[in-house]
């Protein structure tokens, strides 16, 4: 292992010890009890106090940083998509580092070299709550250094319903978004229906035999075998709240698409499987955002940073970032 090698470990390494610390509390949701039903008022509070504790794992970052020597114009801070890890993203983050950019990713809860059970994912508000510690980090590391956030897929949407928040938005000069998951129906309507109490019964419940060949996500077969053949991304079935979940974010994002005023841009393969190309243009439409881009790919797949055109896309997300930090400075 090399110098540069040893030192992003290092750092991960450090990274990943200080989020295991740093992790908030949620904060406990009971509401007051009623002094004949108090005893159950303790067991919720208990039951939800053992949820925190589990919870509350190491999570698993990355950095990526410019030469030494080199000015960082800006930080990006990524978040990947549902059953994949941070790791893949290291092609696309040498690219941003030559451009002067600064790299940071993390596994959700339940992915990569995170904690927790390989592909269940208990909340995606735990995910934006883990995102948001990194971010604070961020902000730490790199006092008034503007940052971007990034979301593929299922990350998209997470990193969408963050920008929400006054607080985080606020310290944004903009997101990134690559085939987001805003609109995500269920395969049938009662299993919409049926989702929530399933959810709550058996949430690590799995739906489906796994599909080891994978979905096509990208029209290049390479990418796909190193895809479906990364032991730290998950090809088993959809757990039941993981699904619940991708479902329930995908509801709010489309009830709040008008409250949407962060810059932002917004890319997709109009082939794309997996993800709505077509909630895309319509997030494009209905934000408010005053600074908003919308980049369609005539027939390209769902991993977009991970087609044959990887490199045009990427050329496209720094472009729009670079514009986007020129715009600031008028």
């Amino acid at each position: 292992m090399g110098g540069d090698e040893m030192a992003v470990a290092l750092h991960s390494l450090f990274l990943w010890l200080l989020l295991l610390v740093g992790r908030r509390r949620r904060p406990d949701a009971a509401s007051p009890a009623e002094p004949g039903r108090l005893g159950k008022a303790r067991s919720r509070r208990r039951a939800a106090e053992e949820e925190d504790v589990r919870r509350r794992r190491a999570l698993f970052c990355r950095v990526w940083a410019p030469a030494a020597g080199a000015e960082t114009r800006g930080i990006l801070l990524i978040v990947h998509g549902l059953n994949e890890h941070s790791g893949r993203y290291l092609h696309f983050a040498e690219q941003l580092t030559s451009c002067g950019f600064g790299v940071y990713a993390m596994d959700w809860i339940g992915h990569g070299g995170s904690d927790g059970l390989h592909g269940y994912v208990p909340s995606l508000d735990y995910v934006i709550e883990d995102m948001e510690v990194l971010l604070d980090k961020i902000m730490l590391e790199n006092p008034d250094v503007p940052c971007f956030l990034l979301g593929h897929s299922t990350g998209g949407a997470v990193v969408l319903k963050a920008s929400l928040y006054a607080h985080i938005r606020t310290r944004l000069e903009g997101i990134i978004l690559t085939s987001p998951a805003v609109r995500v129906k269920p395969a049938h309507p009662i299993v919409g229906a049926v989702a929530p109490i399933f959810s709550l019964i058996a949430p690590k419940f799995q739906f489906k035999g796994a599909n080891k060949r994978g979905i096509p996500v990208s029209r290049d077969p390479a990418a796909l075998l190193a895809k479906y053949s990364d032991p730290l991304v998950y090809t088993g079935p959809i757990r039941v709240r993981t699904g619940h979940e991708i479902l329930r974010i995908s509801s709010y994002l489309l009830h709040n698409l008008k409250k949407v005023t962060v810059p932002f841009v917004v890319l997709h393969g109009t082939a794309d499987r997996v993800t709505d190309p077509l909630a895309s243009q319509e997030l494009y439409t209905e934000a408010a955002s005053r600074h908003k881009d919308l980049r369609l790919y005539e027939g390209f797949l769902h991993d977009l940073l991970f087609e044959p055109e990887r490199d045009e896309i990427a050329a496209d997300i720094i472009g729009w970032m670079d514009r986007t930090l020129g715009l600031q400075a008028v």
